[in-house]
């Protein structure tokens, strides 16, 4: 007889989505069925008026589920993600539309397929993220992680920006760009991709550095390994910013160093049997069209 291997559940849903409410209620309701605690996030609760089943900040499913299931789109998976990485708990996601990087498992296949991940059958897959810190005057003014990117870029005056890079405490280079990013291998299918940069399997222990838009055409995009200490020295700017899986964002000063590493957890992503990661790709990017 098969067990559960997950007791406490936490559905969270894309705000803003009217047609989530009936998807939400019949996922809450097919895990209460097989004997499961089921948490839904604040949010998700009070747009859909879902009351029957106990509601929890986001800030705080962590600390309380044993296991998360997103429904929506990569963009809500990604800031679902910072909030769980501290505390290494699994991860699905459920599209709602078109099928996502990281949310690959379309309502219409949700009932069958999460009963099934619920008794141990899913493919699991580690992650990495991407702490960093920004140092002003010796001082830390921000510190945050991304499960994507840290993007730096110049701000509303147009103007380039002026960076130097350093490896492992090593001067790599100097840069006049209007910005720079730095990508986890999940990051590499997103703006990483559109500005030029390789994609990177999941499994990779890398981190790609990718020029938006160089003055020079002899800055390339180059990928280290991921326990690479990369430091970001801004030179001269009018305005710039960092932006951490632009979902949060911090202004900068020239001067300013920001320090980028590997996160110490991974996030564990858990994906139906039949999910493949080409699969994905060559729909997403529409490899398998006819030349």
């Amino acid at each position: 007889m098969r067990s559960l291997l997950f007791k406490t559940i936490a559905v969270v849903g894309r705000t803003g989505t009217p047609t989530l409410g009936e998807p939400i209620r019949r996922l809450a309701a097919l895990l209460a069925g097989a004997g499961v605690k089921v948490l839904l996030d604040q949010a998700s609760a009070a747009e859909h008026g879902i009351s029957e089943h106990q509601d929890v900040s986001r800030d705080n499913i962590g600390k309380v589920a044993d296991l998360v299931i997103v429904l929506g789109g990569d963009g809500t998976m990604l800031g679902v993600a910072r909030l769980l990485a501290p505390y290494r708990i699994p991860l699905v996601g459920i599209n709602q539309g078109r099928l996502g990087f990281m949310t690959d498992i379309s309502v219409d296949e949700m009932d069958e397929l999460v009963m099934d991940m619920l008794y141990g059958e899913f493919i699991p897959e580690e992650r990495i993220l991407l702490e960093t810190t920004v140092v002003r005057d010796g001082h830390e003014i921000d510190n945050a992680l991304a499960f994507n990117d840290v993007v730096f870029s110049r701000g509303s005056t147009g103007a380039m920006i002026e960076f130097e890079i350093f490896i492992d405490g090593r001067f790599v280079y100097s840069q006049r760009s209007d910005g720079l990013i730095i990508s986890t291998p999940t990051g590499s299918t997103a703006y990483a991709l559109a500005s030029g940069g390789p994609i990177l399997h999941p499994s990779l222990p890398a981190i790609a550095l990718v020029p938006i838009c160089p003055q020079s055409l002899s800055n390339r995009p180059i990928v280290v390994n991921d326990t690479c200490a990369v430091e970001f020295l801004l030179t001269r700017a009018q305005d710039a910013r960092v932006y951490f899986d632009n979902q949060s964002h911090c202004d900068l000063q020239e001067k300013d160093r920001v320090l980028i590493s590997r996160y110490r957890n991974t996030l564990r992503v858990l994906h139906p049997n039949s999910y493949h990661y080409y699969d994905t790709l060559r729909e997403k990017l529409r490899w398998g069209e006819r030349l």
